[in-house]
């Protein structure tokens, strides 16, 4: 909204203008998101339900009682926000929607008195990731003479994806980030934490490198003509996110429920199908990928084919280790985010540098 209403003042008001730079709607949307939640999220309390406690965790009776599901209110929040301060198509307005749907669906079992159920949410997942993985991909066709292209470290050129093949894997990723981004949120602050590490490094991906045509081509990867104003959503969600840890950081006040980490593993998932490279996923979700995933790889295999691996590791990995190791909250915030950061710069540079 404020990028054309610039266009059409600046004829009347030259500053006007500064509402077309995209580093300054970024900067606009990151901190305009950020203080939004900072102030207005402790209003919500009384409004949000209360967690009942999570079987199996470690230490749940701390979490036992506090609101929770504030995803509700800063999802929301980043929707309306984006629709202000980013440049808005078809695509991106889709993305926008898609994500609060799946915001809802956690929210909606975040305040149920009895838990939806693993099967139910995980074919709630399967539809609205499909319905994404087809909008993506139509989007990709427009923009590149109708085929998909992934591009990969180690290659020189594109290469050309079948559009059902793409699908599918945008599919898996899409699930496998929800799910993933879902089993994390068990400390204060921790999957929140790291996925603000992935959301920083996406919009810097975006803004400075994809969305840049002489730096793409420098670095023989597509450029996408929108990237950067792909960076400015993606910064408008990080600074929502600040917003929360603002309240969130240890001892919790609130939590954000499915309601937030479902939404944040579908964008983040979303963003890497985007980048047509879907191995940035452990550019920005690699310790994210271990703590969670591991765990939903252990019960599948033990639930559907009777196989035990990791008997003796609790998942996810961030309850073993305060668990099995002593480790404090703090200890595991601050160790994981380290693990993160080490992990995302080394696959960033493998992936832009190595051709």
């Amino acid at each position: 909204m404020l990028y054309y209403l610039g266009g059409l003042l600046t004829q009347y008001f030259g500053p006007a203008r500064l509402l077309q730079s995209y580093a300054v709607l970024i900067v606009l949307a990151l901190y305009f998101g950020f203080l939004f939640v900072r102030y207005t999220l402790p209003l919500f309390y009384d409004h949000l339900p209360h967690d009942r406690g999570r079987e199996f965790t470690v230490n749940a009776e701390a979490a036992k009682g506090k609101p929770t599901g504030s995803g509700v209110v800063w999802v929301s929040a980043f929707v309306v926000i984006s629709l202000i301060f980013v440049p808005i198509d078809w695509v991106k307005c889709s993305v926008l929607v898609l994500t609060w749907i799946m915001m809802l669906t956690g929210y909606l079992d975040d305040h149920s008195i009895n838990s939806w159920g693993e099967y139910r949410k995980a074919l709630l997942d399967l539809f609205i990731s499909i319905a994404a993985a087809v909008l993506i991909a139509i989007y990709l066709m427009n923009i590149d003479d109708g085929k998909i292209y992934f591009w990969f470290p180690f290659f020189t050129k594109k290469v050309a994806v079948a559009p059902w093949l793409f699908v599918t894997i945008a599919v898996v990723l899409l699930w496998a980030s929800v799910n993933t981004t879902n089993c994390t949120d068990g400390v204060d602050g921790l999957s929140s934490t790291l996925v603000l590490v992935a959301l920083i490094t996406l919009g810097i991906v975006f803004y400075f490198i994809l969305g840049h045509k002489d730096i793409a081509a420098y670095l023989l990867v597509p450029n996408i003509e929108d990237g950067a104003a792909w960076a400015v959503m993606t910064f408008a969600l990080a600074g929502v996110l600040m917003g929360y840890l603002w309240h969130n950081a240890y001892p919790s006040h609130v939590l954000m429920g499915d309601a937030g980490s479902r939404a944040l593993g579908f964008y983040i998932g979303v963003c890497v199908l985007i980048t047509r490279n879907p191995f940035m996923i452990f550019a920005t979700s690699t310790v994210i990928f271990i703590n969670g995933g591991m765990g939903l790889l252990k019960v599948f295999l033990k639930r559907f084919f009777h196989i035990s691996i990791l008997s003796n590791i609790r998942f996810p990995l961030h309850d073993h280790m305060r668990k099995n190791h002593g480790w404090s909250p703090t200890q595991v915030l601050v160790k994981f985010l380290i693990l993160q950061i080490l992990v995302t710069v080394a696959i960033v540079g493998v992936i832009f540098k190595i051709r």
